[in-house]
């Protein structure tokens, strides 16, 4: 399953404060609100986590159309950013996050001008081969780099322990990630809704000709879109690496959820990704009790489905 997070082995909620419930007793007839509300609670951690990973990729792959397979490349990257600036030299939490966007963001800047921009009118094979070859070497870098060992997140005393929701007590740190998913999937869409450079992006994704006979410079639009798509696949990496855990494996072995993601929610869609995460994030989360050895399966089949009844995903707009 995707997010088999540490936590979730050793119960995240409970009925009391301080109290730990294990929501996947198997004696229990049925469901109670505490159990209906530890999956719901723990799915959208998880949703918020694929959004803010997937929310990059569904914008550059929606303005550029360009498969950028490389994506959750520069999340590990992000991730392995942030995780060693808090654990070698100390910096706290927020500061690192800050610091592992602008370092995935100036990176991604220089490889879109030097090498993403040679391959926009490549074949889709030319761009497949040349971000999975991506990939390979950002896993064989860090392997190199770091080692192979999982990377733990050590989170400020703040967040760590649980937080009494009055009926019952869950995680701080999973509800911190559902706040801030929130509050990011707000700004994205103010920021895309209500600014001249959302409205250039918006206009480009809708019909590149078009915006370029506007004056709209696309190559600059390019650059900036995927420096920011790629800054924010770092944040998510980062974030989720308490979940998830980061190692040079990373990016391969969630590549696939991402792109559910983006064709569920639809390309250059903001709101559709930010639905599809938390919808897939939930599922994903509740078949680890019904379903623990078929849940990616059933996953993987209903987006075959889904795509096949409307290609352009549930939230996108047919081409």
């Amino acid at each position: 399953m995707f997010f088999e997070s540490r936590n979730n082995r050793r119960g995240e909620c409970g009925n009391g404060p301080g109290a730990s419930h294990d929501f996947a007793r198997p004696d229990q007839a049925g469901l109670s609100v505490i159990e209906i509300a530890n999956m719901v609670l723990g799915g959208l951690a998880a949703g918020m986590v694929l959004f803010i990973v997937s929310v990059g990729l569904s914008v550059t792959m929606g303005l550029m159309g360009f498969v950028n397979l490389a994506h959750g490349g520069f999340a590990m990257i992000g991730g392995y950013v942030i995780v060693l600036a808090m654990n070698r030299l100390g910096i706290p939490f927020v500061p690192a996050l800050a610091l592992g966007f602008i370092v995935v963001a100036a990176i991604s800047a220089v490889f879109e001008r030097l090498l993403y921009s040679r391959l926009y009118r490549a074949p889709e094979l030319d761009q497949v081969l040349f971000t999975i070859g991506l990939v390979f070497i950002m896993t064989a870098s860090v392997l190199l780099v770091v080692g192979p060992e999982t990377q733990p997140l050590t989170l400020p005393t703040s967040m760590q322990g649980q937080l009494n929701l009055g009926f019952m007590t869950y995680r701080t740190y999973s509800v911190v990630l559902i706040v801030v998913g929130v509050i990011i999937m707000l700004a994205l869409w103010l920021g895309f809704e209500r600014t001249r450079m959302g409205a250039q992006i918006r206009a480009a994704v809708d019909n590149r000709r078009m915006a370029e006979s506007l004056g709209i410079n696309i190559t600059r639009l390019f650059t900036i879109t995927f420096a920011f798509g790629s800054g924010m696949a770092a944040l998510g990496g980062g974030l989720g690496a308490e979940f998830l855990g980061l190692d040079p494996q990373y990016p391969l072995k969630y590549l696939v959820m991402f792109l559910i993601v983006v064709a569920v929610g639809g390309l250059g869609r903001i709101t559709g990704v930010f639905y599809a995460a938390l919808i897939i994030g939930v599922v994903d989360f509740t078949l680890k009790k019904y379903l623990p050895q078929g849940g990616t399966v059933f996953i993987y089949a209903m987006t075959i489905l889904l795509l096949l009844w409307r290609p352009q995903g549930l939230f996108g707009r047919p081409t």
